[in-house]
């Protein structure tokens, strides 16, 4: 999940509902700059993070009681087992992508090289299941990525006010995008890759004013019990 600290308490985010977002970012792509198996790739740009539900998990909680941010955390065989079963259960293509994100997750750990050693290994027959090319998954990927950066971005709150500029990521054109906050007006994406010159995003925030937790059930009850805050965001090109 992700945990941003606030006067008010912490401000939680579901890693599913941060997947929901980077889809509604990839559904607004140019129509003509989308990858040819369009429908594979929004797909699995909107469940990259369906194996994480933090209301299954008991590792959810720091050693002091606070909740855990979702950049403690490390590879999991498990986890990752149930993703990758998930999308083959899906399609060969979602494979291919949910394969790579998990190689951008975690290829630099160590106790991971051996994994992503064999997802590499596993990719040439994929390749020939998808009946697509490596170049298709490699702009395929780079859009999942970069729609998973944005709606990070948005969801750890971390884009600056005074229209100071971040970047978002290269795109699959391997061009680097920035955005910018301007009041009143949203969010400035420069250069556009959207097909509308605007359209507005949403996604679901929970308030958690208990600062720390006796366990992660205590936790999940107290997340259950708070309302949930409908949060959208006007996105343009100008």
């Amino acid at each position: 999940m992700i945990v941003n600290h606030t006067s008010s308490g912490w401000l939680i985010i579901t890693q599913r509902s941060h997947a929901l977002l980077s889809a509604q970012i990839c559904a607004q792509w140019k129509k003509d700059k989308q990858p040819d198996r369009w429908i594979d790739t929004l797909m699995a740009t909107a469940e990259h993070d369906d194996a994480n539900n933090e209301l299954e998990k008991q590792d959810i909680l720091e050693e002091n009681g606070t909740p855990k941010n979702y950049r403690k955390n490390s590879f999991d065989k498990g986890y990752c087992d149930k993703l990758l079963n998930m999308a083959m259960t899906r399609g060969r293509y979602i494979t291919l992508l949910i394969s790579r994100h998990i190689q951008f997750l975690y290829g630099d750990e160590r106790n991971a090289k051996s994994y992503c050693k064999g997802l590499q290994k596993l990719e040439s027959s994929w390749l020939k299941e998808a009946n697509c090319t490596r170049d298709e998954i490699n702009k395929s990927y780079k859009l999942l990525e970069f729609c998973d950066a944005f709606s990070l971005l948005i969801c750890e709150n971390v884009i600056q006010p005074e229209e100071r500029k971040i970047e978002i990521s290269n795109g699959p054109d391997g061009k680097p995008y920035q955005v910018f906050l301007r009041k009143g007006e949203g969010l400035i994406v420069s250069p556009w890759p959207f097909e509308v010159e605007n359209f507005t995003v949403y996604y679901e925030t929970r308030l958690l004013q208990q600062l720390s937790f006796k366990s992660a059930s205590v936790f999940k009850k107290a997340f259950h019990s708070v309302p949930v805050n409908m949060c959208k965001m006007l996105i343009s090109k100008r």
